[in-house]
């Protein structure tokens, strides 16, 4: 039976029909760690996942969660901002993911602003193999995340469609409903 979800459920949904072992996936915004361990399953232990956060709870969380499920040596996690995603990641990949917004569980005052995700979304879709995937979920219950909305969809608009797939997935009929915007790059 069809169920229509929200945006966290198709960024998964991507992530998983992605994702398989001995892949390269970089999780932008690790949070409490929870997608970071996700991919991490998925690459298997050929694979690598590099996660990112600005919050050392995020990353003192993660690492905590990776340990407890034994799959820390598939992961390196970074205390940085995403937008650095190209200090840290020399190769290309098959998944990135963003989850925008603020730590769930942490500070509603401490969210994304819309400068640095942008930069590192344009650095990410450099990154990404052909077919590989980026999912970019925003919130935009909030001023910041409502500019990060617009922002994203002007740029993902103006990605030309030779190099590059771009789907939003929003609820029309919902207020501030999250968004997903799913982008692929095509093969050369």
């Amino acid at each position: 039976r069809l169920e229509l979800r929200a945006a966290r459920w198709i960024a998964q949904f991507a992530v998983e029909h992605t994702l398989t072992d001995g892949m390269k996936a970089v999780d932008c915004t690790m949070g409490n760690g929870h997608d970071t361990l996700f991919m991490a399953s998925l690459v298997g232990p050929h694979g690598h996942v590099d996660a990112f956060d600005v919050q050392k709870e995020a990353v003192a969380s993660t690492q905590a969660l990776l340990e407890r499920e034994g799959m820390t040596e598939r992961v390196s996690l970074h205390l940085a901002g995403h937008e650095r995603i190209q200090e840290f990641v020399k190769d290309p990949v098959n998944m990135i993911v963003f989850n925008l917004g603020w730590l769930p569980g942490g500070d509603k005052s401490r969210t994304a602003m819309w400068k640095p995700p942008r930069r590192a979304v344009a650095a990410g879709l450099e990154l990404l193999v052909p077919m590989g995937v980026m999912s970019v979920c925003v919130y935009p219950g909030h001023a910041e995340g409502e500019k990060e909305r617009q922002g994203l969809a002007a740029y993902f608009s103006s990605l030309p469609p030779r190099r590059f797939n771009v789907l939003r997935h929003t609820f029309i009929n919902a207020i501030d409903a999250p968004e997903c915007f799913l982008i692929q790059r095509q093969l050369p």
